[in-house]
């Protein structure tokens, strides 16, 4: 955008479409900064978790595909070093069914639905 002058993107484009070609780039560094805040806040889950992923597939135009994947974790005593975590879990479900040609899976935490990959 830093190369294009308003008035030039006036002049081939229309008043309607540089307005919005210029909101749109004035407010997605924003989108972005709010995006990236809400994924370095990492929401605490008590054990015992049902976590909850879904991903979609169209591969064929008439019958869409879905996947749906839960999981909990409990191991309460386990030594640290012996410690799975959800997030490894949902990190390892999700590069699976990537590898089976679906989109990376987002898990949600319940009660409270925040993302835990």
């Amino acid at each position: 955008m830093t190369r294009i002058s308003r008035r030039s993107l006036l002049g081939y484009s229309g008043t309607t479409a540089a307005g919005a070609m210029i909101a749109g780039t004035a407010s997605a560094p924003q989108a972005q900064a709010a995006q990236s805040e809400t994924r370095t806040t990492a929401a605490e889950f008590p054990q015992g978790t049902l976590f909850e992923g879904r991903a979609s597939l169209n591969a064929d135009r008439d019958m869409p595909y879905d996947l749906e994947i839960k999981f909990s974790v409990r191991n309460p005593e386990a030594p640290a070093a012996s410690a799975i975590t959800p997030q490894q879990i949902a990190e390892l479900l999700s590069d699976f069914a990537a590898s089976k040609g679906w989109p990376p899976v987002t898990f949600y935490g319940t009660p409270a639905p925040a993302p835990l990959n």
